[in-house]
């Protein structure tokens, strides 16, 4: 994912990554990636910034969704995000924003990037 600003991503980014997992896999002074298993998610600093934030409504990355666990873990993510620069989106359906049989966080990072905590449906 292209960022506007590698250092304000890598922290809510690698907070949250850590929590759902995710352990440092490569480092450089343009970007920082971290995998999962056999997946890797990369954010390096855009050389060719328009602005500077990502509109998720617009064509392109609209979001990420991960698994995070059970519900516990949804409401503990969620409500931890805020000190790392998350912010909760559409609170006033939430956990319930993806439908009635769909347990989920939504956060938005102070770039604008969106991420969806799927909780575990067992």
């Amino acid at each position: 994912m292209w960022v506007p600003d590698l250092a304000a991503a890598i922290r809510g980014w690698g907070w949250l990554l850590g929590e759902l997992g995710w352990t440092p896999f490569q480092d450089w002074p343009a970007g920082r990636s971290w995998r999962l298993g056999g997946t890797y998610l990369v954010l390096e600093q855009s050389p060719a910034l328009r602005g500077g934030r990502h509109d998720r409504l617009a064509p392109g990355l609209n979001h990420l969704a991960f698994h995070a666990g059970p519900p516990a873990a949804v409401d503990r993510l969620v409500a931890d995000a805020p000190a790392h620069g998350w912010s909760l989106l559409f609170a006033d359906r939430h956990p319930y924003a993806g439908g009635p049989g769909s347990y989920a966080g939504y956060l938005a990072d102070g770039q604008g990037y969106e991420v969806e905590l799927v909780a575990d449906s067992r």
